[in-house]
């Protein structure tokens, strides 16, 4: 990710989705950019909390992740057929920035509705972390204080107060205690049709 100028609080950071470098599945059946993961650098057994973005191509299974609570949304494309199968759900992905929670513990697998998808998914590791995503159309402000919050630009342009400009596929990492003297991030878009998803990544207490 790249560090915001100077004049930006600290402990944000930028990304863009087109850089970040897409890892293919073994099956094939498409890719995953990861945007960021806590601790940095934990594996997938390791993790607290982890996002990224998938491009489906082709329908397949998704793993079970035991232990792990799960959302998703859809960013582009007809959308996605997700059969738990335990038969615990049964959901159609198909509107655009609404998101799905499920608990990974069950193998899911995924059916194109008609062709590709890209996909937003969130991962928390149930005990240690709660994440609450959420999709925005108006202004909106969040407390950036000992939570992470990660915010990802669906459609359109969002304005930050200091003069921030973020557009389709690009974003900020708040990082937990971080956000300046305010304590505060406000975003809003700048036209009627945008669309941007709003993450809270908030410790559990240790036990």
């Amino acid at each position: 990710m790249k560090e915001l100028e100077p004049g930006v609080a600290p402990g944000v950071t930028r990304f863009a989705l087109d850089a970040i470098a897409p890892t293919p599945w073994k099956n094939g059946g498409g890719t995953t950019r990861e945007i960021a993961v806590w601790p940095p650098g934990a594996g997938m057994d390791a993790f607290a909390w982890r996002v990224s973005v998938a491009d489906i191509v082709a329908d397949g299974p998704f793993s079970a992740f035991p232990g792990i609570d799960r959302q998703i949304a859809l960013l582009e494309g007809a959308g996605v057929h997700l059969q738990a199968h335990d038969d615990s759900f049964c959901h159609k992905l198909t509107a655009i920035g609404e998101p799905f929670g499920f608990a990974g513990d069950t193998a899911v697998h995924a059916t194109l509705v008609e062709g590709p998808t890209r996909d937003f998914n969130v991962m928390a590791r149930r005990g240690v972390c709660h994440a609450d995503v959420a999709l925005q159309r108006q202004p909106f402000e969040v407390e950036t204080g000992n939570d992470a919050v990660m915010v990802f630009v669906i459609r359109g342009e969002w304005r930050s107060a200091d003069g921030l400009s973020l557009r389709d596929g690009e974003g900020l990492l708040v990082s937990a205690g971080a956000g300046g003297a305010s304590g505060r991030l406000a975003l809003a878009p700048a036209e009627i049709s945008a669309l941007c998803l709003r993450v809270l990544l908030q410790m559990e207490p240790a036990q």
